[in-house]
């Protein structure tokens, strides 16, 4: 991404070319608490608890006792008194390493309970909980060593007690599984962790600040993690490839009394590089009121609290081309004033500053009114389906990793009261890090585990596959994936509410035909009760060195929430050219109800975006045409000039999206031209709100918006060319 001149540049300054700058990295080593590892459970489980003994806390009648959840039988019942709490304890009768509980609910079921596990009957550990239970048939991904299992419900849906059909636990015993990978341990030395008492704490994060300020395609990775408290006089200036973050529950529960920063003096006041970097999870009461985040692509302000403004400009108001802010609270005015674009979801802010091209929301409090193309605000007063992204914290001195419940027509932030989810304790992920193969990632999924990358940077020389449903694989320190040898390096199966979060996908030197797949060829499974979220999931090709793809992501699976991605084919950097870094396609999507929520892709030497999918939505969209197109041949689609930025297939019926913005800047051949940003289909159900196309100082133009709707850009003034409804 190369943003136009800012409004207080000349037009004459849009001549322009990135350059990568390369960083040698030094490593840092800190020390974090350990965390004893837990035996998980073997790739080829058995029905334990059929026939065991059973206890309970109550039961309704002699009619509904608690063996008649256990004893195979669907047509009989256990069910409880009708106050909260209740319970029911499994004795398996020896020590087992569990994989899996499935509840089989009657009509009276849990809204809220835990899963615990105990070797003694006496010391108990929480394998798993949550507030938002649906009922009906659950089945649950657990990992621990257990005799003895228990459920304790805490909140009724019903007025009932709590009933079931059958309460079984899957897993292995004695000598029946093969060696097992541990769960939890400690998050290696790219993690740094700090309370308020740890001395110079400034000292530290200016030390990798100083690392990764201008290592844009260095090897450093870290987060820097805050348990819960309140810190003094921090300014957190967070460079390439930094996560920071707030270990408690809600942001307020770690406070800066000080600032997280990101603006671009390494660039010379050009923001339009600040790529690779996060916030999350945090409240900030800025020193001078306001807080600077001057960012561009993938750079999310996640379930953050800035008790004041938040100003998106680099200071001195240079270019800059963002962004992305969710689930998050600004007491006072966010302030775009450079930045060309931005979207902001399920959001609070006490209001906004101005606009460029595009400033999009949804589901957000204090929003602007519905004005584009002046000014140039898409509102939506809710988003359709979301969940936020999961992320670790502290419960006690224990660490799990929360993941906040699916919402529908959702506005405002989440975590306002209770939040509600499902909490997984870190004993029940495999924490992997830099040297660990692809083989025995795969083998911890097998085995029952969730994935937590930690900061590193992982070559696989075959695909990890995310076959069991309900898997969290949650990155930190932008964990970056890259496939050795051709393969896809991702691939989830068409299993329900798999969680992708926080993770850079690199494209290697041969050539890989996808790099993340969501699904198989042809799933057809209905996914809408607990989709799969696809998170601060970031594809690169080139840059970093040579790397090919012929597609960077596919989505196949239905009902796949694509939350805030930036694919991108490079323009700068190491390993570039029209054909060096070769990719045709940035997002293919298969599936059917399938929603994009912040959708950044770039660059491609065909189209960025194709969807063949029924009933997709996308609210946002920011793409730039590839700059390299060396002249018109290269770029032509048969009769058509230039490959659209965002393509509807013809046998799509219903479709929509919202705000959506594609730009050319073709400094190789300017006299490139590119018929049209957009191209679907002419249909009822086919529907587009807010689209623009620019032309970045002249560099090629547009002859259309969408089809042979909306006016052609001209001369070198980057002004936008605006459809406000189609068709």
């Amino acid at each position: 991404m190369y943003g136009p001149p800012s409004l207080r540049r000349p037009a004459s300054s849009t001549g322009r070319r990135r350059t990568g700058v390369l960083a040698a990295v030094a490593g840092l080593v800190v020390s974090l608490l350990a965390f004893v590892p837990s035996t998980s459970a073997s790739a080829a489980p058995s029905l334990l608890s059929q026939g065991k003994t059973v206890t309970t806390s109550s039961q309704e009648s002699a009619g509904t006792p608690a063996t008649a959840a256990v004893d195979g039988d669907n047509g009989t019942r256990w069910s409880s008194a009708f106050s909260d709490p209740q319970w029911i304890k499994v004795d398996l009768g020896t020590s087992a390493s569990v994989s899996q509980i499935a509840l089989r609910w009657e009509a009276a079921y849990a809204k809220s309970y835990k899963i615990e596990f105990s070797t003694d009957n006496s010391t108990w550990s929480t394998a798993y909980s949550t507030t938002t239970g649906p009922g009906g048939n659950e089945t649950l991904n657990v990992s621990g060593t257990a005799r003895y299992v228990r459920l304790t419900g805490t909140a009724r849906a019903t007025g009932y007690g709590y009933s079931l059909w059958e309460f079984q636990v899957f897993g292995t015993t004695g000598g029946d599984g093969g060696p097992q990978l541990p769960g939890g341990g400690d998050l290696g030395p790219n993690v740094l962790v700090f309370d308020p008492s740890t001395p110079n704490i400034q000292g530290k994060v200016d030390e990798i600040f100083k690392q990764q300020e201008s290592a844009q395609f260095g090897t450093g990775r870290y987060a820097l993690l805050f348990k819960p408290g309140t810190y003094n006089n921090i300014n957190a200036q967070i460079g390439f490839y930094t996560s920071i973050a707030g270990l408690g529950l809600k942001p307020d529960d770690t406070t800066f009394n000080g600032d997280v920063t990101v603006d671009a003096g390494w660039f010379n006041g050009n923001a339009t590089q600040n790529f690779w970097r996060s916030a999350e999870n945090l409240a900030l009461n800025p020193v001078n009121g306001t807080d600077r985040w001057a960012v561009s692509q993938a750079a999310p302000f996640r379930r953050m609290h800035v008790k004041g403004g938040l100003n998106l400009a680099p200071n001195g108001y240079g270019w800059a081309s963002g962004g992305y802010i969710a689930d998050s609270k600004i007491d006072g005015q966010v302030g775009p004033y450079s930045q060309q674009q931005w979207y902001t979801r399920d959001s609070s802010i006490g209001s906004w500053g101005n606009g460029v091209w595009n400033m999009t929301f949804s589901g957000v409090e204090g929003a602007p009114a519905q004005s584009f193309p002046n000014p140039p605000y898409t509102t939506l007063q809710n988003t359709p389906v979301s969940r936020e992204k999961p992320f670790l914290y502290l419960d006690g001195n224990t660490y799990k990793v929360f993941v906040p419940a699916k919402r529908t027509n959702a506005r405002g932030v989440s975590w306002n009261g209770t939040p509600q989810g499902e909490s997984i304790p870190l004993s029940q992920f495999y924490v992997v890090k830099p040297g660990a193969s692809a083989a025995t990632i795969n083998a911890a999924v097998q085995q029952g585990l969730h994935l937590l990358f930690t900061p590193g940077i992982y070559h696989v020389n075959q695909t990890i596959n995310i076959d069991r449903a309900n898997t969290v694989v949650l990155g930190l320190g932008l964990a970056t994936i890259i496939p050795d040898n051709g393969v896809t390096a991702l691939k989830v199966g068409d299993v329900d509410g798999v969680k992708l979060a926080g993770l850079l996908i690199d494209a290697g030197p041969q050539n890989s035909q996808v790099l993340v797949q969501v699904g198989p060829d042809n799933a057809s499974a209905n996914h809408s009760a607990n989709p799969t979220s696809v998170q601060d999931v970031f594809v690169r090709v080139g840059g970093a060195g040579a790397g090919k793809a012929t597609t960077g992501m596919v989505i196949n699976s239905n009902d796949t929430i694509i939350d805030h991605t930036w694919l991108w084919r490079a323009d700068h950097g190491e390993g570039i050219g029209w054909d060096t870094n070769r990719s045709d396609y940035g997002l293919q999507v298969n599936g059917d109800n399938v929603l994009a929520t912040g959708l950044f892709v770039e660059h491609f030497n065909k189209y960025d975006v194709r969807w063949s999918g029924e009933n997709g939505k996308t609210i946002f969209f920011q793409n730039e045409k590839a700059y390299d197109a060396p002249n018109q041949a290269a770029v032509q689609n048969g009769s058509v000039k230039g490959y659209a930025a965002y393509k509807v297939d013809d046998s799509v019926n219903t479709h929509e999206g919202w705000g959506l913005g594609s730009y050319c800047y073709f400094n190789v051949d300017p006299s490139i031209r590119q018929d049209h940003g957009f191209e679907a289909p002419v249909k009822s159900g086919v529907k587009f709100h807010d689209l623009l196309v620019v032309s970045l100082g002249g560099q090629g133009q547009y002859n259309h918006v969408i089809n042979n709707t909306g006016s052609p850009t001209s001369g070198t003034s980057t002004v936008p060319s605006n459809v406000v409804s189609f068709p």
